[in-house]
């Protein structure tokens, strides 16, 4: 029996999807791809049948899905990013959970985290800042009580912000007011690891401008705290500290 397999893209680099997403992708019969920003790379050369679902509702995407796994086809859905964060999954599996239909999500690079290494930097430094918070700023997809951006920033935690670029204003606005201080480091990533990749650096004071100046509205993630500081990290690692022992290595005086 096939089974519909959900496979994360990546951000937008064609390399960044995984070997097996990719290995999917050529044994697919059926591929539903996210035009919108998956890159055309990826879906170039396929066997299979291949339809854009930007312009699609749900009942639409199902109506190609069901009847081809059916018949027997092998079938990928295939999103940007990780299918996880943002990716709008689950209304689907509740639909095929509906039919008995077997399914399978591969996970993907999610922009989040492609964002940190087009930065060059970790999102998590000791005595920094050990927790990362992915949110959004609410629009026309409102945000669950406790979870608006100046609750968030209360906790000074590193913050990777989607879906909000062109409320820059207001994003600072909300984690000033939530506590982050107006020195505190802010980066902004462009369609990150596509050829036309843009990235802009600054603080909350100045941020705002910048992104002004630079007309980026769109496909941006905001980035913000303290592991983005150009410096040193105040503290090394335990796991590589020569004086630090664990279960593969003694401590060195």
């Amino acid at each position: 029996m096939e089974v519909i397999h959900f496979v994360g893209a990546g951000p937008g680099d064609p390399e960044l999807i995984t070997v097996k997403g990719q290995r999917l992708l050529c044994e697919a019969d059926l591929v539903i791809y996210t035009g919108s920003l998956v890159p055309v790379a990826l879906i170039e050369g396929l066997d299979g049948e291949i339809h854009n679902s930007a312009g699609m509702n749900l009942d639409e995407v199902l109506a190609l899905m069901i009847p081809a796994w059916r018949a027997g086809k092998k079938i990928v859905r295939l999103h940007t990013g990780d299918p996880a964060i943002y990716g709008a999954i689950n209304e689907q599996i509740a639909e095929l959970v509906k039919e008995d239909i077997p399914f399978r999500v591969i996970p993907g690079v999610s922009s989040a985290t492609a964002t940190a290494a087009a930065l060059s930097t970790q999102l998590t430094l000791p005595e920094v800042s050990q927790t990362i918070i992915i949110t959004r700023r609410a629009g026309r997809t409102p945000m669950p009580e406790n979870e608006d951006l100046p609750s968030l920033a209360a906790h000074q935690a590193t913050m990777l912000i989607l879906l909000s670029i062109n409320m820059i204003e207001d994003v600072v606005a909300e984690l000033l007011e939530g506590g982050y201080p107006g020195s505190t480091p802010v980066a902004v990533v462009e369609k990150v690891s596509w050829p036309e990749e843009r990235q802009l650096r600054g603080t909350l004071t100045d941020i705002a401008e910048k992104v002004k100046e630079a007309g980026i509205t769109r496909t941006a993630i905001i980035a913000v705290g303290q592991v983005l500081a150009d410096a040193p990290p105040p503290v090394l690692s335990k796991l590589y500290d020569r004086h630090f022992s664990h279960g593969y290595r003694d401590a060195k005086e």
